[in-house]
Formats: structure tokens, C-alpha cells, sequence
């Protein structure tokens, strides 16, 4: 691109930046106690925290990630797009008014209210960050294949200070401007990348006259696969393992959403559980109407600028949608086709920007909430004031540190893919423990603890253990092969341990549950007495 376009682009990410940093500094200003910082206060209405979940929601690994999927392997991925949205039926009919109402900042309060504090916060903490760095890990990536490509620098150097710049910007806000910072840039963005993607398919539809069979025939054509790119078996249909690896996938992000620390968060910041519930049905259907969108746009890149010039610009396809918007415009060289590209390249780096904030604060609250807090009660020390809202900037730094040097590591692979991964480990070790808490009244400590480490832990060793890391061009080391478990996602195996690690933990506890907290847990997360 030429220094002119590269201007326009950089004009456009200032002023985005420009305004997250302004939204940051208004947040900042009021008081920094825990409720404000980890929960704004609690004073978004439902309307503003369904925008704020679907902005927290749809992430790079959706714009980018699924789309891309859609140009090199048709129909097959499609299946990213109905995974991530039937997720969200789970967390609106089993978990979202009960989680509001028995919690209060994080997944663990919830366990808490039946099972003792140390060990099982403990646990769900570290899971919670775990989960968390490799959804950092997607978005820094995805960030990474934009703005390189955006401001025409393809290389390593590009790449990694693209991905020094978003972690430094991601600490900035939640240092500084806490949940209430968090949800409004959410809410923007979620705004904008609804504004944009309705212009983009509008546009694709204009190009092939509203006629979706055309447009399907022209992907097909494009694609160079023929009539199979619009059948399943591109990518999981060649054999056995990628059958069942299908089928893993599948299981990871439906039960995924349900054990994502950022989303749960999300419920904490409306007053009531009918509002949680009302902000989901808000968020269903802007994630609906978002995934139906890409899929247009994931066959618009095949047709219009062809699967090989997608994979040429970045193999796993995460530049589809760039690459559609200006060919879209004019093409390459074009004034339209700049500004078009520019556009949608801003919208997608505020997805970014928007989702890492969130997930970032999550964690942080994590450790601050769950870790530190475990053991300043172990030491018997007394809180200082506000002492957890420091110890969560803190946290914030450190974890950003991590999700920036993993994903150096990890900028071949496809950003809807990593995200899969991350929905995998979620459902495994978060999900298992959180529906027994809330609905089997014999679930013990024990089983709580057995119940996070039983999935978190096959989780994370088939995934080092797997063809992402060792044992592939594509993975994270491409040099070395000592992958054993033949499945890129773990969630077919890990999802079942998970559950099956939480029955065993129960039916071997020495110490029967509690009764009494049983009780009062059911009613307080059914009627919502007594929670805060």
C-alpha cells in the first residue's frame, strides 16, 4: 500500500484509540472501590450490557477467524458460526440468572456460596487465567495479521510490535478505567462492527444482485474446489480423526460460552437477575444476526477475491474479510477500495481491542478476587482498602506480559481455531463445576476441586501433546514432533474427564455436602435473595 493509504489507516486507528483513551480517563475518575472497578457499579441496564456482551462476545476469532474459515473451506466453516451461537443458548436458559444471583464478581463466588473458599477459589482462579491468556492469545494474533497488513508491513518486526502495542493498550484500560471503561468501548465497538458488517454484506449481496445462488456458485468457483466447497468434508470429512475432531470442536464451543470468565463477569454488572437475562436475549440476537452476516462475507471472499489470494496473504485466512472490503471498494490502488479496506480494518482492531480489554479485566479480577485473596485469608491478615482493586492493575500487567510472548509464538495458526481451544479448556474445567454447583445437591469440595483439575488438566496436556504444537507445518513448533494425541481441539476427551473427575471427587469425599448451604444456595440463586 502507499504511504497515502497507510496515512488513511493510521488516521483511522488514532481516532478510535483516541476515543477509547477518552472513555478510559471519563471512567477513571470515579471512585475505585471493587464494585465500581470489577462490576461498574452495577447500573448498566439490559439493552447496554447485551450490546456489551455481544461486544465482548464477538470476537477477532469471529471476524476474522470464521470468515477466513468460510473462504478456504466452505461449508465446513460454516460450523464455527453455529457453535458459537448455540452457546449462548446454554448460558441463556441453565446459567445466566443463577450465576447473577449467586455471585459477585467472579465464577468462583459461585462455587462459594455452597463449597469451602480456599481450595476451590483457588482452583477456578487459575483455570479462570488460564482460559483467559489463550483467548488473549487468538486476539493478539488476529491483531497481528491485521495491522500488518493494513499498514503493508508483512514481517516479524511488524507483527510483534503490533502485538507489543495491543497488550500495552489492553493494560492501559483496565488499569485505569476498570469495568465501567471495559463495557462502553465494548458497546462501541459492538456498534460499529454491526454498522460495518451490515455495509459489507450489503455490499457483496449489490455484487452478485441479490442472488445467493450466484453468489455460492462464484465461491465455489473461486475456491478451486468446485461443488465440495459448499459440502461438508473440506476440512473435517477426510478421515476419522478429522471427523471426531469435528465433533470435538462442536462440543467445545456449544458447552464453551458457559465457562468463559469474561462473559460470566458480565452478569454482575446489571442490578437484577431478569436484567442478566433480558441483556442475553439482547446479545442472541446481535451474535445472530453477526454470524449470519459472516457467513456472506466468508463466501463473498471466495467469490470475489478467491480462496488462493486469501491464503496467499496470510495461510490461515484471517485477512479474508480486509481482502473483501477492498476489492469490494475499487481494488487494490483504488481511492474506495483504500478507504473501504481502512474501515473495516479500524472496526476490526476496535474488536480486538475491545474483547482483550474485557478478557483481561476478567482475569485480573481472577487473581485479585480469587488467588491473592485465598491467601492474604490463609495468612490471616486483614484487607487494606481497595486493596484488591491495586493487586488486579497489577495481575493486569503480568497477564498481558504472558499473552504477549506466547502469541510471537503462535502466528501461523487460525485465530478462530485458537479461540476453539480456548471454549475447549473452558468447558472442561469451568462448565463441569459450575452446573454441579447449582444443581446436584450431593456435590461436594472435593468434587468441586476434582472437577476444575480433572478438566483443566487432560485439557492443557493433549493440547501440548497435540498437532497445534509439535508434529506440523502449521504448529506452534514446526521444528520439533512429539504430539501423541491426534485431535487438534481436546474438548471430545477433556469435556467428559471434567464431569466424570467432579462424580468421582463427590462419591469418594470423606465429608458428605452441606445440606443447609445446598439450600440456601437453591434459594438464592432461583429467587435472588441475599445476593449483592
Amino acid at each position: 500500500m502507499t504511504g497515502n493509504h497507510q496515512g488513511l489507516a493510521l488516521l483511522l486507528f488514532t481516532a478510535f484509540v483516541s476515543v477509547t483513551l477518552a472513555i478510559t480517563a471519563w471512567a477513571g475518575r470515579r471512585r475505585n472501590s471493587s464494585v465500581e472497578f470489577f462490576a461498574g457499579g452495577r447500573l448498566f441496564s439490559p439493552m447496554e450490557n447485551g450490546f456489551a456482551i455481544a461486544g465482548d462476545y464477538i470476537s477477532a476469532g469471529s471476524l476474522l477467524g470464521v470468515s477466513g474459515l468460510v473462504a478456504l473451506v466452505g461449508y465446513d466453516g460454516m460450523l464455527y458460526c453455529v457453535g458459537f451461537l448455540v452457546g449462548f443458548l446454554v448460558v441463556l436458559m441453565l446459567v445466566a440468572e443463577l450465576v447473577r444471583n449467586c455471585g459477585r464478581f467472579t465464577l468462583a463466588d459461585v462455587l462459594s456460596v455452597r463449597m469451602g473458599q480456599r481450595p476451590v477459589r483457588i482452583a477456578v482462579g487459575v483455570s479462570s487465567v488460564i482460559v483467559s491468556v489463550i483467548y488473549l492469545v487468538a486476539q493478539m494474533v488476529g491483531a497481528a495479521s491485521l495491522v500488518s497488513l493494513l499498514l503493508g508491513g508483512q514481517g516479524a518486526a511488524a507483527r510483534t510490535w503490533t502485538v507489543i502495542g495491543v497488550g500495552a493498550l489492553m493494560v492501559f484500560y483496565v488499569a485505569f478505567g476498570g469495568m465501567r471503561a471495559t463495557t462502553w468501548i465494548q458497546i462501541v465497538k459492538a456498534v460499529l462492527l454491526m454498522l460495518g458488517s451490515i455495509g459489507l454484506t450489503v455490499l457483496v449481496l449489490m455484487r452478485f444482485h441479490g442472488d445467493i445462488g450466484a453468489l455460492l456458485r462464484s465461491a465455489a468457483d473461486g475456491s478451486g474446489h468446485g461443488a465440495s466447497f459448499l459440502g461438508p468434508g473440506l476440512k473435517y470429512g477426510g478421515s476419522w480423526t478429522s471427523r471426531l475432531d469435528f465433533m470435538s470442536l462442536a462440543l467445545a464451543l456449544v458447552l464453551g460460552t458457559a465457562g468463559l470468565p469474561h462473559i460470566l463477569s458480565r452478569f454482575y454488572t446489571v442490578p437484577t437477575a431478569r436484567s442478566a437475562r433480558r441483556s442475553v436475549v439482547w446479545a442472541i440476537g446481535l451474535i445472530g444476526s453477526f454470524y449470519l452476516m459472516t457467513i456472506v462475507l466468508g463466501f463473498g471472499a471466495a467469490a470475489v477475491v478467491g480462496s488462493d489470494a486469501v491464503r496467499g496473504s496470510n495461510k490461515a485466512g484471517n485477512t479474508a474479510v480486509a481482502l473483501l472490503a477492498m476489492d469490494l471498494g475499487g481494488g487494490a490502488g483504488s481511492t474506495g477500495g483504500t478507504v473501504l479496506f481502512a474501515v473495516v480494518g479500524a472496526v476490526a482492531f476496535a474488536t480486538i481491542l475491545a474483547v482483550v480489554a474485557g478478557i483481561t479485566l476478567a482475569s485480573s479480577a481472577s487473581v485479585a478476587h480469587d488467588l491473592y485473596a485465598s491467601l492474604r485469608r490463609a495468612s490471616r491478615r486483614k484487607p487494606r482498602e481497595n486493596e484488591d482493586v491495586k493487586v488486579a492493575r497489577i495481575a493486569a500487567v503480568g497477564i498481558g506480559a504472558v499473552a504477549i510472548t506466547l502469541s510471537l509464538f503462535a502466528q501461523g495458526q487460525n485465530v478462530a481455531f485458537l479461540v476453539g481451544l480456548a471454549f475447549a479448556v473452558a468447558a472442561s474445567a469451568n462448565l463441569p463445576a459450575l452446573l454441579f454447583t447449582l444443581f446436584w445437591r450431593r456435590f461436594t469440595n472435593r468434587g468441586a476441586v476434582w472437577a476444575v483439575y480433572g478438566g483443566l488438566g487432560p485439557a492443557v496436556l493433549l493440547v501440548i501433546l497435540s498437532p497445534v504444537v509439535s508434529g506440523s507445518p502449521e504448529a506452534l513448533f514446526p521444528g520439533v514432533d512429539f504430539h501423541l494425541f491426534p485431535l487438534q481441539n481436546p474438548g471430545l476427551v477433556s469435556i467428559p474427564l471434567g464431569f466424570l473427575a467432579g462424580w468421582l471427587g463427590t462419591v469418594l469425599s470423606p465429608e458428605p455436602a452441606d445440606e443447609g448451604k445446598h439450600a440456601e444456595a437453591e434459594v438464592r440463586s432461583l429467587t435472588g435473595a441475599g445476593a449483592v
